[in-house]
């Protein structure tokens, strides 16, 4: 059942956890408009998801909070959203790479084992040169500098370590950096591999942090070789 029959039968559904809350606005944003779109990847096209305080009370997220989380939807063509009476957040009309998205979002769902989520980080990593190459053309210093930002807090959940909070901050990270392409296509199917692909092992932590932090060295001074030699990671 959607978000509105289980607020109308009153059961609450479990609000973020304390970890989502300490990871800043918008990384909660983020991680309801993930859960939304795993309601979208189960809908038919077309269908009501609920009303936007149904669906933000599911989330367990502020009224500002969820603006950001529609904002995101709305950006990856996922809902629609109709006022007045009977309104609320439908399910959008798919294209045909949004269906292929959805399908990846559904890997881990029927595969044993984790292997969905092996599976979707494998073609995730197979596009980082991709997106590694449009950034070397298209970032700006400010752009650069927002990158940086991120590394911050990937650093710091690498000396923890801590593997959940590693894990939300490369996803800011990647994020980020896939929208510094112009390629909606690209752009698309990564953000859907985000969050199915299997996170980082506490030991591989540091190393992945100081190649984040390497390549956006190498995209500062424009340096292909060595951008596209880090998005190699084995």
């Amino acid at each position: 059942m959607g978000a509105a029959d289980d607020t109308r039968g009153g059961t609450e559904p479990p609000a973020l956890r304390r970890g989502d809350w300490e990871r800043g606005a918008a990384s909660r944003a983020e991680v309801a408009a993930d859960r939304i779109a795993a309601m979208v990847a189960e809908a038919d096209q077309g269908a009501r998801l609920g009303t936007k305080e149904e669906l933000r009370t599911a989330c367990g997220v502020s009224v500002g909070t969820f603006n950001e989380t529609l904002r995101l939807l709305q950006s990856r063509g996922l809902v629609t959203v109709r006022p007045g009476p009977g309104g609320g957040l439908f399910a959008a009309a798919q294209s045909p790479m949004r269906r292929l998205g959805n399908s990846v979002l559904a890997l881990d769902a029927h595969q044993p084992d984790g292997a969905g989520a092996q599976e979707a980080r494998r073609i995730r990593d197979a596009l980082d040169p991709l997106l590694a190459e449009d950034a070397l053309w298209h970032a700006s210093p400010a752009q650069i500098a927002e990158l940086r930002g991120e590394l911050a807090d990937l650093a710091e959940a690498a000396r923890e370590p801590d593997p959940a909070a590693f894990a939300a901050a490369d996803h800011r990270f990647r994020t980020r950096l896939a929208a510094l392409s112009p390629n909606t296509l690209l752009r698309s199917l990564y953000a859907t591999l985000l969050p199915v692909a299997e996170p980082d092992a506490a030991e591989q932590l540091q190393e992945r942090c100081e190649r984040h932090t390497a390549l956006v060295d190498a995209i500062e001074i424009r340096d292909r070789v060595r951008a596209l030699e880090l998005t190699r990671f084995d």
